[in-house]
């Protein structure tokens, strides 16, 4: 039971999620208990940020609660995970709204699924001036940014997209051709 509960975290296969059970049954009994008690707290007590959607504890997240961030920038991105990517850049003073997913309609993932609805209202609540979208480079990303983008333009907001090009530090003989040809295309 334990093994198949391992293998539920991404990327932890059959080999590491028995390796990390008999470790934690072998040598950390205190780890796994303290582990157990902290899983069980977060799923108890972490919800959905009532503006931004972002995992938090309280009804709103600190980030939409605090008053020096730029409610004019409202950044879209697809996972809390990729939120706290962006906040560690250090570069984005603006809110954000997770939708956590996005438009997968192989999956059945549709608008529905993943609150295009709810960021609509947010994104025109009258403080939001532009919307950045930073979901991934992904098809499903690139459809979501799409249909997000499309959309609230037809409201009349402006919507930009992240840029995307060749990494610093690299060689472009190395760079895939796709990033090559989207840095070409974006250039400034």
């Amino acid at each position: 039971m334990l093994i198949q509960a391992l293998r539920r975290l991404p990327g932890v296969g059959v080999k590491s999620a028995q390796r990390m059970a008999f470790h934690l049954l072998q040598h950390d009994r205190e780890g796994a208990r303290a582990m157990a008690r902290a899983l069980t707290s977060a799923t108890d007590s972490v919800k959905h940020c009532a503006l931004c959607h972002t995992f938090t504890e309280a009804e709103v997240c600190r980030t939409c609660l605090d008053p020096q961030r730029d409610r004019s920038k409202l950044c879209v991105v697809e996972t809390p995970a990729d939120q706290s990517a962006v906040e560690r850049t250090a570069a984005f003073k603006g809110l954000y709204f997770v939708l956590m997913g996005k438009l997968n309609p192989l999956d059945g993932i549709g608008p529905k699924d993943i609150g295009l609805q709810k960021l609509f209202a947010r994104a025109t609540d009258g403080s939001v001036q532009e919307v950045i979208l930073a979901t991934n480079f992904t098809a499903e990303g690139e459809a979501t940014a799409h249909v997000i983008g499309e959309a609230l333009k037809a409201k009349g907001l402006k919507v930009t997209r992240l840029a995307r090009g060749v990494p610093a530090g690299s060689e472009l003989e190395y760079v895939d051709l796709g990033t090559i040809a989207h840095a070409l295309v974006d250039r400034r």
